[in-house]
């Protein structure tokens, strides 16, 4: 294993924990794919033999103990807050202190089921089917602007990513289907030909879709008016093609970058950007794959690569899980990344240490580099990138796992880290929102957001507005809830914008339950 990274103590950035705060929280497993496992029952047990007859079987109050539903709280509502009130008690209102009863990874789990209660969901319940998506009549008010909602395209099957283009066409990747264009009056193509290759061998876990070999992101080159060239990430896949493969018999799977151009409905002109080394790709399902795209002002592309589902080989610099990479636009790796220097190392790594990455944005105004990924149970965070930082997954979280122990990666792993080497998110949530992709707004037409980032959630359905000064964000915003799964956002040529939203809806069990999904536009109410 080689790992190596920037010394960076944790007192040099400013974090902001915003741990029960109403504009985003939880999502499965991660990605909007694979569901956890059942909380463990010890937790709910612990509860109802310490807590409950203060608080209540369902944490409602009772004769001695007041609702720990309801806000706000006396002495704090962020999870640490929480743990040191069970820890130190309440003495001058009759709550003894804990600390000498239970343990401290007892005490945080405690503090973490009341958490989720607020939320209104647990590690073991599914989300709640919508049936259908409900379009708001009127425009949504907001602190700055009000917001016209608008249906653009609605069938939409497993999608993940949407590319405005230049004309008001909308590029949208379906994960099973590939990649197809919608008009301006919502009408859409069949799927562009000779793309490449997506399978639909699709399973289910309760409500999760698993599967390989998806389409994942599009994105345009930042000079696409005058190249033409669209970026495709997708899960690439193959059997009997490794070692892994031929002992399970099994297909394996990784990350793989192409850039081409649509003409008459077909792809063409297609160029590999990356791929990793075939003895890389895994077995498993692609939920985790990471894939986003984005450019910064220099035309450099960045893109994630996830950890698929695992923990092993995610510090190591000579694979491709759990990292931020940078290439230049035809693929070739730029001499002066951060490892680029390290013969064992694989060149193209920006940063390392990501758990699930679900969103990447670059901000022009700033020069920032913003990224959102999935945590466990609790501990979804937003990160700023900076190159050869290490971000921290598997060896710490700001979450727990799924049955409320603490994350242990690192023991089991064999990893010997110093925390004051890794890098700190500027923000982090618990309980999860299941966050989701992030833009950096720069456009006029909404001119009041004009530097902040505009961030989705999938599991809470919320997109949030993130006040930005510099690398540190100031405030928050919640500007729509409830339509439905936040899947992806982009900025539209006009400072429209577009969003895929997942609706659940009871179907067939051979078509899933995310087969209500929608493209919405997003324009300013009328004054």
């Amino acid at each position: 294993m080689i790992a190596r990274s920037l010394p960076l103590p944790l007192s040099a950035l400013i974090v902001l924990v915003v741990h029960a705060a109403p504009p985003l929280l939880a999502e499965e497993q991660g990605a909007g794919g694979v569901a956890p496992p059942r909380i463990n029952p010890a937790v709910e047990g612990l509860y109802a033999s310490e807590c409950a007859s203060c608080h209540g079987d369902r944490l409602e109050g009772g004769a001695l103990g007041p609702s720990l539903l309801q806000l706000p709280f006396s002495h704090g509502e962020s999870l640490e807050e929480i743990v040191g009130s069970i820890a130190d008690g309440v003495p001058a209102k009759g709550m003894p202190a804990w600390k000498a009863v239970l343990s401290g990874s007892q005490i945080e789990r405690l503090a973490m089921l009341v958490l989720e209660r607020q939320a209104g969901f647990t590690y073991d319940s599914a989300d709640p089917l919508d049936d259908v998506l409900q379009v708001p009549e009127k425009p949504i008010p907001s602190e700055h602007h009000s917001i016209k909602v608008e249906r653009m395209a609605g069938d939409l099957f497993f999608p993940f990513s949407i590319a405005p283009l230049p004309d008001g066409r909308v590029l949208v990747t379906e994960k099973t289907r590939g990649l197809s264009i919608v008009e301006p009056d919502g009408s859409r193509s069949a799927p562009i030909r000779a793309t490449p290759r997506v399978y639909d061998d699709r399973s289910y876990r309760g409500a999760a879709l698993l599967g390989s070999g998806w389409m994942l992101e599009v994105a345009l080159h930042p000079r696409y008016a005058e190249n033409g060239w669209i970026y495709l990430s997708y899960g690439d896949r193959c059997i009997n093609c490794n070692a892994l493969s031929r002992r399970t018999g099994e297909p394996v799977t990784m990350l793989a970058i192409v850039r081409g151009r649509i003409v008459d409905g077909r792809w063409t002109d297609e160029q590999e950007i990356w791929r990793a080394p075939v003895d890389t790709y895994l077995t498993g399902h692609n939920q985790a794959a990471g894939g986003r795209l984005t450019f910064d002002d220099e035309g450099y592309l960045y893109f994630s690569v996830g950890g698929l589902s695992q923990e092993s080989g995610i510090q190591d610099l000579d694979k491709p899980y759990g990292k931020i990479c940078r290439l230049h636009d035809d693929g070739r790796t730029p001499s002066d990344n951060p490892f680029a220097d390290v013969p064992e190392a694989m060149h193209a790594i920006w940063s390392l240490g990501h758990r699930n990455p679900q969103g990447l944005a670059y901000a022009g105004s700033t020069g920032v580099l913003w990224e959102t990924e999935h945590g466990p149970r609790g501990g979804d965070e937003l990160n700023v990138i900076v190159p050869g930082q290490n971000y921290g997954w598997p060896m710490v979280s700001m979450g727990m796992w799924y049955d409320g122990k603490p994350i242990r990666f690192a023991e089991k792993l064999g990893i010997e880290f110093d925390s004051r080497m890794l890098t700190p998110p500027v923000m982090h949530w618990t309980p999860s929102p299941g966050i989701s992709s992030l833009v950096s707004y720069d456009r006029d037409l909404f001119p009041a957001w004009e530097g902040d980032l505009l961030v989705t959630s999938l599991r809470k359905k919320t997109l949030v507005r993130l006040e930005t000064m510099g690398a540190k964000i100031t405030s928050s915003e919640t500007l729509i809830e409830g339509l439905g799964r936040f899947r992806d956002i982009e900025v539209g040529p006009r400072g429209e914008l577009y969003v895929l939203v997942e609706v659940l809806r009871p179907t067939p069990p051979e078509r899933g339950r995310y087969d209500g999904s929608h493209l919405l536009r997003l324009t300013p109410g009328s004054p």
